[in-house]
């Protein structure tokens, strides 16, 4: 419990300094808005061409501006000379990373909860026929993506071309989820909606934040001391 509280106290704390400057936020939504704007002039308002794309485009939508949020996780620590402080806190660096882990994951989920809306009003995608699947297979894309994410913002904190080669570390280990998250949305909004697949991709995701949880929470602490 003294763990995830002080976990929950660095997410806290990101999120407050994100709530004053807006910085990281502000170009998340406006990016992802943009993308949803390109994809309803260049998709067709077909029914079966709209419920066979709209599965990409929501999960190409949160893989962008995911990488736009974990590349700015540990920015402040790092323009700041504070990393080294942080670490020696008296919390655990594990606390660190989940704390860290959380406040990506909150910030990724508010894109989505912006994403969806929009390509169900402007594609009329049928997003919200299953909204309690839907929202449990995009949260627990949302964790994934915020748990890998972030061991490699913090490995790659000190490297120059960390902005290039984040994405091309990051989206081969994230090709599973990708894939397991935008079949499971294109299950739910079928013209015949599969909800036995679509639950064993939410179960195949659950797996693999499980395991990615586990193996983050081992290799973390040594790839920040080296």
């Amino acid at each position: 419990m003294s763990l995830l509280r002080q976990a929950g106290r660095v997410a806290w704390k990101d999120l407050r300094i994100e709530l004053r400057s807006k910085e990281i936020i502000m170009t998340m939504v406006f990016f992802a808005a943009l993308l949803v704007v390109v994809y309803s002039f260049a998709f067709p308002r077909d029914e079966r061409a709209v419920r066979g794309a709209a599965p990409g485009m929501l999960w190409v939508a949160l893989a962008f501006t995911g990488t736009i949020a974990l590349g700015r996780a540990f920015d402040r620590e790092r323009e700041n000379d504070t990393m080294r402080a942080l670490l020696l806190s008296p919390v655990p660096r594990l606390s660190v990373f989940l704390g860290k882990a959380a406040a990506m994951a909150v910030l990724i989920a508010v894109v989505a909860l912006i994403c969806v809306p929009l390509l169900t009003l402007w594609l009329q995608a049928p997003l919200l026929a299953y909204p309690g699947e839907l929202a449990l297979v995009v949260a627990l894309g949302v964790i994934g993506i915020a748990l890998v994410g972030s061991v490699f913002a913090a490995t790659l904190l000190k490297v120059r071309s960390r902005d290039v080669l984040l994405p091309v570390i990051l989206y081969p280990l994230l090709v599973p989820l990708f894939f397991a998250g935008a079949k499971c949305t294109a299950e739910l909004i079928a013209q015949d909606p599969n909800l036995h697949a679509a639950w064993y991709w939410i179960k195949f995701l659950a797996v693999y934040d499980a395991a990615f949880l586990v193996l983050s929470l081992w290799v973390f602490e040594s790839l920040v001391i080296e």
